[in-house]
């Protein structure tokens, strides 16, 4: 349902950097690049996540409330994901645990580089006692 996904930038070569990286955590790879956004996917048929350049040419801000989740299979993935994020400049917004739902939702959560908020998360998987 969703084609893809934008997330503001002032600076679209620092994003591609920490993107590029994070994002190849999760098999993705960049598959567009022009001179105001970068996307990247896993394949066609999946949504694309990009970074943009605001196209009023306004700084980019951080929506209160906006927030970007990216799934993965299973508690280890969040944890690798999630560090990486970390090591790469993000900013701790709620380290990885089980968050109690019903859903059994285990996440973590962090800001990338421009302030934006992302959770990694998988549902249904418990770490071990």
């Amino acid at each position: 349902m969703i084609g893809y996904i934008t997330l503001g930038t002032n600076d679209l070569d620092r994003a591609g950097r920490f993107y590029d990286e994070l994002l190849a955590e999760l098999g993705a790879r960049r598959v567009m690049t022009d001179p105001r956004m970068l996307g990247w996917g896993t394949s066609p048929e999946k949504t694309m996540f990009s970074v943009i350049r605001p196209f009023d040419e306004q700084e980019a801000t951080v929506g209160n409330g906006v927030m970007v989740a990216l799934e993965v299979e299973n508690g280890e993935e969040v944890e690798r994901v999630y560090q990486k994020a970390i090591a790469l400049g993000a900013t701790d917004e709620g380290h990885p645990h089980d968050r109690g739902s019903q859903m059994g939702f285990y996440g973590g959560y962090f800001r990338d580089i421009d302030g934006n908020k992302l959770v990694v998360y998988c549902l249904g998987w418990k770490p071990e006692p």
